[in-house]
């Protein structure tokens, strides 16, 4: 990110801090709650978001070197992704072209070859089929028609994408819009994969991407929790068709109040938000980021699978590797307590996912599942100071030609007011 922007930001955040003022959009907005209930809507979501859109499946970590692969099925269609033998990235249907089962079965690894457990037709990396048992027995097959179904796969800027459809479009520019740019210039690329977490609850997806969108809650619903790290009442954001850039400021930010702008670093001071439409969101603090793919179930409009793939620097994984006796020994509950240096690291990460997010702000959301399936809970209220939601629904709404959101005219005041 380009430091002059990240002054900018910082100067910002710390102008709501010393005024005490959250950001304000001037507009308040409803969200009917049966678009969090509705299955005929959610058919339409999965048809054109999931199994029809661009997906950006993790960074360039997740799959290290030639040779590595993982596999995936979270958006309609079975997936290996793979890193030939020239490193470049290829996705396939993860499918046999004999009776299309499974080639892959393995949630990730290394392998140049990928056997068949049915039948042992094997495939190179590159997709391309290469034996066939018994072949004497099964018939002549040209083998260079019956190579893996091969689905269009991009890696730029540090970020894996893969379009479901073997005819599809992957076109980052028109995607990501100057976002792209800023993105490729975190160094994601060089951030090594580290271990992952599911979160499966019952909530719709849209409420799992909500709780990605204020700072409104974090000195209520996460006081004894995030709160210590967190200001909350805070927001910086910028759009980018329908992406966004949302960052909020950490204790960290006040020692920039002694330092030269020269010095000040984004990361040390706030965490970004970067939200990909429809469904992601990559939050980077600096030396390592948390890559959150969120899917709902297609059978069921009330249940949403949440992937969390974890990535670290170089240097991070080597000064936890280092401390991780020390680590080991100190309570998960003080985890919120530690020194700034010691919260950076794997554990902690991972536990903020586990009592935050999933233990408050998850429990959250399913709360406001049942109130939505109940059907007579109305419209959701989305506050001035909450824009980042309000851009996610305009632009969720806009991609399924629904009607625009409703505003809520400022009540009237006389004049004795």
């Amino acid at each position: 990110m380009d430091h002059k922007l990240q002054v900018e930001i910082l100067k910002d955040l710390m102008h709501q801090l010393d005024t005490g003022k959250n950001i304000d959009v001037g507009v308040q907005y409803k969200i009917p709650t049966d678009s969090y209930a509705n299955e005929e809507l959610a058919e339409k979501e999965w048809e054109t978001m999931f199994r029809n859109h661009p997906q950006a499946i993790g960074l360039s970590g997740a799959l290290p070197e030639p040779g590595s692969f993982l596999t995936l099925e979270d958006f309609g269609a079975p997936v290996l992704a793979t890193r030939d033998k020239k490193g470049t990235f290829r996705a396939f249907l993860n499918a046999c072209r004999h009776r299309a089962t499974r080639v892959a079965t393995e949630a990730r690894g290394k392998r140049t070859l990928f056997t068949c457990p049915f039948h042992a037709w094997s495939y190179s990396n590159e997709g391309d089929l290469v034996a066939i048992p018994d072949n004497d027995h099964f018939g002549d097959v040209d083998k260079s028609c019956r190579g893996l179904i091969e689905l269009p796969a991009l890696e730029h800027g540090g970020l894996l994408w893969v379009h479901p459809q073997p005819e599809g479009k992957l076109d980052i520019e028109g995607l990501l819009g100057p976002l792209a740019n800023e993105i490729a210039s975190n160094g994601f690329e060089d951030l090594v994969y580290v271990g992952s977490k599911t979160i499966d609850r019952k909530l719709n997806w849209k409420f799992a991407n909500d709780t990605f969108g204020e700072t409104y809650h974090f000195q209520k619903l996460h006081k004894d929790t995030l709160g210590h790290i967190f200001y909350g009442n805070n927001t910086h954001y910028e759009e980018f068709g329908r992406n966004h850039r949302f960052t909020t400021a950490n204790i960290g930010i006040d020692k920039f109040r002694e330092l030269p702008e020269s010095e000040w670093q984004i990361n040390q001071g706030t965490f970004v938000d970067y939200h990909l439409f429809p469904n992601i969101q990559c939050i980077w603090s600096g030396d390592n980021v948390s890559f959150i793919r969120i899917y709902p179930d297609p059978e069921n409009v009330g249940r949403s699978i949440t992937q969390v793939d974890f990535y670290f620097s170089q240097t991070a994984v080597d000064a936890a590797n280092a401390a991780d006796a020390e680590t080991k020994a100190k309570s998960v509950e003080n985890v919120y307590e530690r020194t700034e240096d010691s919260v950076s690291t794997l554990e902690s990460i991972m536990e903020v996912f586990n009592s935050t997010i999933e233990q408050e702000d998850y429990v959250m959301g399913e709360y406001q599942q049942i109130a939505a399936a109940s059907g007579i809970a109305g419209d959701a209220l989305i506050g001035r100071n909450e824009p980042v939601i309000h851009h996610y629904h305009r632009s969720y709404r806009e991609a399924l030609g629904l009607p625009p959101l409703e505003t809520i005219e400022p009540p009237i005041q006389t004049a004795a007011e």
